[in-house]
């Protein structure tokens, strides 16, 4: 089993920016993909970002340029920086894990732009 906590959310201006942080522990093979997701109700959740434990990255067309996913130096952290805010980013945000054949996800964390 994994555990992932996250933190970081709130409420920011438009414009603004925050950042996401979430913390994986439990059974972690050594090669996994960790992302952040979003959802508003009643929509679908969507990839925003994700990370490999190689380094590379994948972003969404709507976040690319403003968002920023990073790896912590525990390998196990990961980090969205999310710059230039827009009302629509507006979601609770996901962390996910996928490792050793299984995705793990966070209890989300609520994201507000005011505009």
């Amino acid at each position: 089993q994994v555990q992932l906590v996250e933190s970081g959310g709130g409420l920011v201006q438009a414009g603004g920016s925050l950042r996401l942080s979430c913390a994986a522990s439990g059974s972690i093979f050594s090669i996994n993909t960790m992302g952040w997701y979003r959802q508003a109700p009643g929509n679908q959740r969507e990839l925003v970002a994700s990370i490999t434990s190689g380094g590379s990255t994948n972003y969404a067309n709507s976040v690319k340029g403003r968002f920023t996913i990073s790896r912590g130096n525990a390998k196990n952290t990961v980090y969205l920086q999310m710059n230039n805010l827009k009302p629509e980013d507006t979601d609770v945000y996901y962390c996910n894990m996928w490792t050793m054949g299984s995705y793990y996800w966070g209890q989300g964390t609520q994201v507000t732009v005011s505009s």
